[in-house]
């Protein structure tokens, strides 16, 4: 396919995906704080189980919380339902387009495992569908009785399991993309498996004159606050590919782990204030997982400076002739990248010169460049370029 049309596409598709997301997001985010914001009777008037004043862009609104009488039906409701599937499918054909037809080169890495672009889709697919399957088994059996907290327990260490296999299968890259997709498929079949039926009863029941299944409403809450704990880990996956340091990370399951931790934990923080209960015991594992990862990914843990002679900048270019020209060019001859990927050549000193510090983080540290070591760079070649860029990456044209 032209080059042109894909680059088309991913925008379109990741730009449409963006918008349904922070749709979803907002209104997710917004009845969680509002079901802890009603201000409750302890005689309930006219139905009326909770109610809330609000401010906004110059105007007040309130906003009740009811429970209708049978037979009684306000027209029209607004659902909130599009946003989540509008989200999943804008959000699978991306993942097809950059991970599945791009020949495996951000998909899998020969350094990681020696599966086969093939077999790595069918896994990347499959993980979706199993990841629902298992999860909807575990908050349907016994375990989810209660307040649930042997199901929550299975649940949170079948994710990590899944973190930990899928690092140590796929690339990087595509296992922290996969794991957020796996997470966003499961919030996604909560909204129109669990959550959707639990509204379509309560308006059937309306219409019946009947009273509502009360485990239906029970369940479809209970889902919503699964998806609220995993909103803010599932950005991240889906900001990630901006960050090498994180998914190129030689412990990036670990990573991934304790940022999970930061953004489950942070939102329950937030669930906690806005439901006015203590909250500050949880800032503590929070920071602690950051600092975790701030600490990883600094240079002081990933490598130091190396020692030995002197590396001339003919010699540090002949690496990067022979190993990143191929996309990094003007007229590139790779067989996926029809242009440079985001613009970035190496064809002058210069233009070496000034991405030093970027070729030290995706090269020497992370080794995500080149993508799957496609073209073959050798430990050897990237501790040249790590030594010629610790001497300060000279550009002396005499050398």
């Amino acid at each position: 396919m032209d080059a042109l049309i894909l680059d088309w596409l991913n925008i379109g598709l990741r730009w449409t995906h963006l918008i349904a997301g922070i749709g979803w997001i907002g209104t997710s985010l917004y009845f969680m704080w509002l079901d802890a914001a009603l201000i409750r009777s302890d005689a309930p008037r006219g139905g009326v189980e909770g109610h809330a004043w609000l401010l906004h862009s110059g105007g007040f609104y309130l906003v009740e919380r009811r429970k209708l009488p049978p037979g009684q039906l306000p027209s029209p409701i607004h659902w909130f339902k599009w946003e989540a599937a509008m989200t999943w499918l804008t959000g699978f054909p991306l993942l097809v387009l950059v991970y599945y037809m791009t020949g495996g080169v951000y998909l899998v890495d020969p350094a990681v495992s020696a599966i086969t672009p093939g077999r790595a889709v069918l896994l990347g697919i499959a993980a979706l569908v199993v990841a629902w399957v298992v999860y909807d088994l575990v908050w349907t059996s016994p375990l989810a009785r209660g307040r649930g907290l042997p199901a929550a327990i299975l649940s949170w260490a079948l994710l990590f399991a899944g973190v930990f296999g899928l690092t140590h299968v796929l690339s990087g890259r595509a296992a922290f993309i996969h794991t957020g997709a796996m997470v966003g498929t499961i919030m996604v079949a909560n909204v129109w498996m669990r959550i959707v039926p639990a509204q379509r009863d309560l308006i059937a029941a309306a219409e019946a004159g009947r009273t509502p299944d009360e485990t239906l409403s029970r369940r479809a809450k209970q889902r919503s606050t699964h998806n609220s704990y995993v909103t803010f880990p599932v950005i991240f996956t889906m900001l990630s590919n901006h960050y090498p340091a994180t998914y190129g990370h030689p412990l990036n399951w670990l990573i991934l782990w304790l940022l999970i931790v930061v953004g489950a934990g942070a939102r329950h923080v937030m669930i906690a204030r806005e439901r006015h209960r203590p909250a500050d015991r949880w800032l503590v594992p929070v920071a602690a997982a950051l600092a975790a990862v701030v600490f990883l990914t600094s240079p002081a843990w990933l490598g130091g400076k190396r020692r030995g002679e002197r590396v001339t900048f003919t010699a540090a270019r002949a690496v990067i002739d022979r190993r990143c020209l191929s996309c990094h060019s003007e007229t590139p001859t790779d067989d996926v990248f029809r242009a440079a990927p985001n613009g970035v050549t190496f064809e002058t000193p210069e233009s070496i010169r000034a991405r030093a510090e970027p070729i030290r983080l995706r090269v020497v540290l992370t080794r995500t460049m080149p993508l799957g070591n496609k073209t073959g760079m050798t430990e050897a070649e990237r501790d040249l370029l790590g030594r010629w860029l610790d001497q300060g990456a000279p550009i002396d044209r005499l050398d």
